[in-house]
């Protein structure tokens, strides 16, 4: 059985090689802005259809964390809806699946360019111990804008392998809650899902980190649930990742 992390303990890193970042709600809170684009995306949407209202929990439930357009279809889906695939290049003002994710996509660029990203300070204090411990460190996002929020929150240049949106498409790698680009940047990294850590704030990423297997799968609460982000199959949670620091004081045989 997974436990929730005391603040005072850090989690069991015996064996693991390669730390996997989720980017929005892990390292950076661009979650905010993803939620508030969404919410202006499906509140008058679903309000025109005449099905239940938005909520913030239909965000957890069926859209954080995923592609974009998976995160559409299955907002859809969850009210009884269907529209077109549509294309990529679709304008945002088209009513196809392609066409409302590019409209929360406007809306969220244009979100971040107002607010600018910050990192969280808990997460750059891990992130600054597992380097100097000489782990291996990469970002897995489902999001096509992963490189331009780890340029405008500094972190660019901690990063040489980051999958993203983009990346997974090109190369037509299945997104969250799929285990593949989790198991693709372990691969780059060159080591097994055995050897990494997978950090998620989402139920698809913990999702993902359970169905590869990997060597301890971490969630972090910033909304989800401890105790749901539990039950998709996270070992551990945590309220920030300066929780887990010191990393050699976690007691032997914590981890059941």
């Amino acid at each position: 059985m997974a436990d929730i992390l005391p603040c005072t303990l850090a989690p069991p890193m015996n064996g693991i090689r390669g730390v996997l970042f989720d980017l929005d709600g892990v390292l950076t809170p661009t979650t905010d802005a993803h939620m508030a684009a969404w919410a202006r995306l499906f509140t008058p949407y679903l309000d025109e259809h005449g099905v239940a209202p938005y909520t913030e929990q239909d965000y957890f439930d069926f859209i954080d964390g995923k592609p974009r357009y998976d995160g559409v279809r299955s907002m859809l889906a969850a009210r009884g809806l269907e529209l077109p695939e549509g294309a990529p290049t679709d304008d945002p003002s088209a009513d196809t699946v392609c066409g409302l994710g590019n409209r929360k996509n406007d809306t969220v660029s244009r979100v971040l360019a107002e607010e600018g990203v910050s990192a969280y300070p808990g997460s750059i204090l891990f992130l600054d111990a597992v380097t100097k411990a000489g782990l291996q460190v990469a970002v897995v996002s489902s999001s096509r804008n992963a490189p331009a929020v780890l340029e405008a929150a500094g972190l660019a240049d901690r990063f040489e392998i980051v999958v993203d949106g983009v990346v997974a498409a090109a190369g037509n790698i299945a997104g969250k809650p799929a285990p593949d680009t989790y198991l693709h940047a372990a691969t780059l990294l060159g080591l097994t899902a055995a050897e990494c850590v997978v950090i998620e704030d989402a139920h698809s990423g913990v999702q993902a980190g359970r169905a590869g297997t990997f060597g301890l799968v971490l969630g972090v609460d910033r909304g989800a649930g401890a105790q749901e982000l539990l039950d998709s199959g996270a070992d551990i949670v945590v309220s920030d990742l300066q929780d887990m620091l010191p990393l050699d004081t976690y007691p032997a045989g914590a981890r059941s």
